[in-house]
């Protein structure tokens, strides 16, 4: 994956530390990037610490803040890569379908098992209090990750870019909020293979009712 530097705004002010012992640079980073996801899910927004990550990492309490600034750098970069992932999957989803339905119902797939696979990233990237609101990465891979459902949209429904664009919220807001659902159990449980497996079933007849891929039947 590619490695991003932290903005300016993030580091401001901060004094640029030496590599812990046992890391470089970039892979301290990256050693704190993957503590605070196993963190967020595992423990929530709620249970995250800056202190927590570092000593997860292995480094000391201060590591994180001459990398990341403070919390909402580091959750910040947390968010980022997870709308890169994000965009890559449902890209990778519409890849090699043929029709703009088969498309948008395999991204619906792709979308909601996403969020089942890493709860606690999918969930930071959308609590916005928690991050850096005006980061101009973060905005950037937010936009990258909806423009990858919408213009599969634009596909299907025609019309004005308007139209594609009001269409597309919806698709969006269908499979988001059946994510959200399905996190909070109301599908099923997320914590065993069986039950993540009967959710992306149900997942499966709801997109079929609203976009039926080739061959399915309502």
């Amino acid at each position: 994956m590619k490695k991003h530097a932290p903005s300016a705004k993030r580091g401001a002010g901060a004094t640029r530390a030496k590599p812990e012992p046992g890391y470089h640079h970039g892979e301290l980073q990256e050693a704190l990037i993957a503590a605070s996801e196993a963190i967020l899910a595992e423990q929530g927004a709620e249970g995250f610490t800056l202190r927590e990550a570092a000593r997860r990492a292995g480094v000391s309490p201060a590591a994180p803040s001459h990398h990341f600034g403070n919390a909402q750098g580091l959750l910040t970069e947390v968010a980022i890569r997870g709308y890169d992932a994000l965009a890559g999957a449902l890209r990778e989803a519409a890849s090699g379908k043929q029709g703009a339905r088969d498309k948008l119902h395999a991204q619906g797939l792709a979308y909601v098992n996403f969020a089942l696979t890493h709860p606690g990233r999918f969930q930071m990237m959308f609590a916005n209090k928690r991050l850096v609101a005006d980061d101009a990465r973060l905005r950037q891979a937010s936009r990258a990750a909806g423009y990858a459902f919408e213009i599969v949209v634009a596909e299907l429904v025609g019309g004005t870019a308007k139209e594609a664009k009001t269409a597309a919220a919806a698709a969006w807001s269908t499979v988001h909020g059946f994510a959200k659902l399905a996190l909070e159990e109301k599908f099923g449980s997320v914590k065993n293979e069986v039950g993540r497996r009967e959710i992306m079933m149900t997942l499966d007849q709801v997109l079929n009712y609203l976009w039926p891929a080739s061959g399915a039947h309502r």
